[in-house]
């Protein structure tokens, strides 16, 4: 059964919207500071353990972290709005 390209591509574009934003997301808190392991160790983050406080990256890295998981959510409410409205497009 074939449908309309019109029909098929918002739903492609949310897929894809959503499965770079589960990446960065995943991404962007293993990056966070942490209490032990994680990928901020990679990088040295393991090594600042001195300092108190949030520094400025670390603010900016909630700040990305949230505008991603905005995004993040707003892509699986926008998938779920989208199969509701044409639900013959998902009984693939």
């Amino acid at each position: 059964m074939t449908f309309p390209a019109l029909l098929t591509w918002p739903i492609l574009v949310v897929d894809i919207v959503l499965i770079l934003t589960s990446i960065v997301l995943a991404l962007f808190v293993l990056l966070h500071k942490s209490r032990g392991g994680g990928m901020s160790d990679l990088f040295g983050g393991g090594m600042q353990t001195g300092m108190s406080g949030s520094s400025v990256a670390e603010r900016n890295l909630d700040r990305m972290t949230v505008a991603v998981g905005v995004v993040w959510l707003a892509s699986i409410i926008g998938l779920l709005v989208l199969y509701k409205f044409f639900p013959e497009i998902g009984a693939f």
